[in-house]
């Protein structure tokens, strides 16, 4: 199926297949330094116009879309809010602490019928105006196919150190808090998701279940409100994200259903890892929007469908 692209220079990218916007990557956003100002990709939607992501929810501001995170790095957080600062402390507003990243320029901007990919180069900016960090994004969208209802979205980065010291990767349970290890590529989904089904590859887990652990892919479905429609998402790392021998460290899922939706790849759950100077990391993350209530064995069959 054909896409459109339509850029609104300075501002956003809108791919859209039919008459549906299938989703706004917005990369100069105008929020609260609070929020911790970064690149988002918002709204996300099903082939059939269904909307599948939140924005700005009244619980979590800083929770927009789909967005690329770091809520424990070094001391700043560039996941937005309150930062957690240990059991005695608990979370507490430190705007010193957030810090932000800058959309810098694109490398690559490329649409070809049915696949369009961005090449995004960013700084991350601790709170004082020091860089340190690059990072080179890449997202595509692919595989739009009519007969499934479903799309695709690839999301890579490659993050380089350019401090001279080391970058410490954390999340809120390195620091003491247990099993909310959130932190990476972060989606956060609309008010009708909330207490959404949750699944991965093996029977008998849910959202408790899954939480924490390892696996190849989740998925997460809901049915919406006012219309009557289910839809379904797909979390799934690429092969290599789970290698040992290749991924910087070891990546473990952050899920919720209740009280708010949201999947988080989290790269640093349960303990902290460093960047070294000059060193680079990379993952592959894919996103799989597909219109209906997708079953486990739907949903693997796809996947196998999809080359990396």
């Amino acid at each position: 199926m054909t896409i459109e692209v339509t850029h609104t220079h300075g501002e956003r990218i809108t791919v859209s297949a039919g008459d549906v916007e299938l989703l706004t990557y917005v990369y100069r956003p105008d929020a609260d330094p609070f929020e911790s100002r970064k690149p988002y990709a918002h709204p996300l939607r099903t082939l059939s116009g269904q909307l599948v992501s939140g924005y700005r929810p009244n619980d979590h501001r800083w929770h927009k879309g789909l967005q690329m995170t770091a809520s424990h790095l070094s001391g700043q957080n560039f996941w937005g809010g309150n930062s957690y600062l240990g059991p005695d402390r608990g979370y507490q507003r430190v705007d010193e602490r957030v810090g932000s990243m800058r959309h810098d320029g694109f490398s690559e901007l490329a649409a070809t019928g049915d696949r369009f990919r961005l090449t995004e180069n960013l700084t991350w900016v601790e709170n004082g105006g020091a860089e340190w960090a690059s990072e080179e994004r890449s997202i595509t969208v692919h595989s739009v196919q009519p007969e499934s209802g479903s799309w695709a979205l690839d999301w890579s980065i490659r993050l380089t150190n350019t401090r001279a010291e080391p970058l410490r990767f954390g999340s809120p349970t390195t620091a003491g808090r247990e099993m909310a290890g959130y932190t990476g590529l972060q989606w956060r989904g609309p008010r009708d998701f909330t207490g959404g089904e949750v699944f991965g590859p093996e029977d008998g887990l849910d959202a408790e279940g899954l939480m924490g652990s390892q696996g190849p892919w989740l998925a997460f479905g809901a049915v919406h409100d006012d219309v009557d429609a289910r839809s379904t998402l797909v979390f799934a790392h690429a092969p290599e994200n789970l290698d040992p021998a290749r991924a910087a460290h070891e990546s473990h899922w952050f899920v919720r259903s209740t009280p708010i939706p949201t999947v988080a790849f989290s790269w640093a759950f349960f303990e902290e890892f460093e960047l070294a100077p000059g060193a680079t990391f990379a993952y592959r993350y894919r996103v799989l929007v597909a219109d209906g209530g997708w079953d486990r064995e739907r949903v693997a069959r796809h996947l196998k469908g999809l080359d990396w």
